[in-house]
């Protein structure tokens, strides 16, 4: 899977930079206004440079170094002009700006570093559990701030604990309100998801695309999700400026609300420096000679059982017995693993 990192140029003149994981259906997306934040306003686009990564992590840092270029080195880059690039590295970040172009301040919000993250606001939350669960996959990806609006059994629940699974610390944060109104009336950017139609025309955005806009745009943003039983209500999704939405089976469009949460919460986690299981490191395969001296020790079993026969076929079934061995690239502890086997055999057969 490739990632690109990719630099825009806006109706303004001024230059978007961000990383994706399909650059076509994410430039469509710009194009379109369906990726809400700095484009949106600013189009058309278009694309004036990308460059693709192995891993999202190489991506991510790639654009983080391109947000903090200034108008000069990024057209530089665009040009191909790598001696204008290493001149302009020597100098202060901060060049003299251009007339309607945006400052490498202005354009590095888009790391992630000038917006908070976002809070999670659960509507009318019905169990106790429920609302634990949601605050475990919440930490799970970096997430600390709850808020509540008028959860039907009160808060604080003490069902919430044991289902939080360690996760204490966003419970004790979590903050109760009367209504969606002031749960968010902080916030620049509502959020709100559904999987069903609510009667309410808004953009509607995939959780990845949500978690971009809420890197990219200043201020606070708050993602609402609706009761168990239910989802939102119309009223709810009315107060949001966005929808967010999965692709999801519609003959059983029903996520429980920890479900929803994680969703939104691993798209949102993909810009931030988690902890990754620790990868093993491969062992090299074994050397020829050892591979060879295991395939030797294997035809001499077979030829003792009378596998090679008729014995004219034996030449075409002792290539096909080495292109099966040599395809695994077998290690020289799996190779000693496969010999020993072999020779319990050649103990039963004696």
């Amino acid at each position: 899977m490739s990632f690109h990192t990719y630099m825009l140029q806006c109706a303004d003149g001024s230059y978007y930079v961000g990383h994706t994981d399909d650059l076509e259906t994410r430039l469509a997306q710009h194009q379109a206004g369906e990726a809400p934040g700095y484009t949106h306003n600013r189009r058309p686009v278009t694309l004036v440079w990308s460059e693709d990564f192995s891993d999202r992590e190489q991506a991510f840092a790639v654009e983080k170094q391109l947000k903090g270029w200034s108008r000069a080195k990024k057209e530089a880059l665009i040009e191909g002009d790598w001696e204008t690039v290493r001149s302009l590295a020597r100098r202060v970040l901060r060049d003299e700006p251009s007339p309607g172009s945006v400052s490498p301040q202005d354009e590095r919000r888009g790391d992630g570093q000038g917006a908070p993250p976002p809070a999670i606001v659960l509507v009318r939350p019905q169990l106790g559990e429920n609302i634990g669960k949601a605050a475990r996959a919440m930490l799970n990806f970096g997430l600390t701030e709850l808020r509540l609006v008028s959860p039907r059994d009160g808060w604080p629940n003490p069902a919430a604990g044991p289902a939080a699974s360690g996760a204490d610390s966003v419970l004790a944060g979590a903050k109760v309100y009367e209504t969606v109104a002031e749960a968010t009336a902080d916030c620049a950017h509502v959020y709100a998801t559904t999987v069903r139609k609510r009667g309410v025309i808004l953009p509607v955005v995939t959780p990845e695309t949500a978690a971009h806009a809420i890197r990219s745009e200043a201020g606070r943003s708050a993602i609402l999700f609706g009761p168990e039983r239910s989802g939102l209500e119309t009223d709810d999704v009315a107060v949001a400026r966005t929808i967010v939405t999965v692709p999801i089976n519609p003959e059983f469009g029903s996520l429980n609300l920890a479900q929803a949460v994680i969703l939104v919460a691993y798209e949102w986690s993909k810009g931030e420096a988690l902890a990754s299981p620790p990868s093993v490191e491969q062992a090299e395969p074994a050397p020829q000679a050892e591979l060879d001296r295991m395939i030797a020790h294997l035809d001499g079993i077979l030829e003792t059982a009378g596998y090679f026969f008729p014995p004219d076929r034996a030449h075409v079934d002792r290539r096909a017995l080495r292109t099966i061995l040599t395809s695994p690239g077998w290690n020289a502890g799996e190779i000693r693993t496969l010999r020993g086997m072999l020779r319990s055999i050649e103990r039963s057969q004696k």
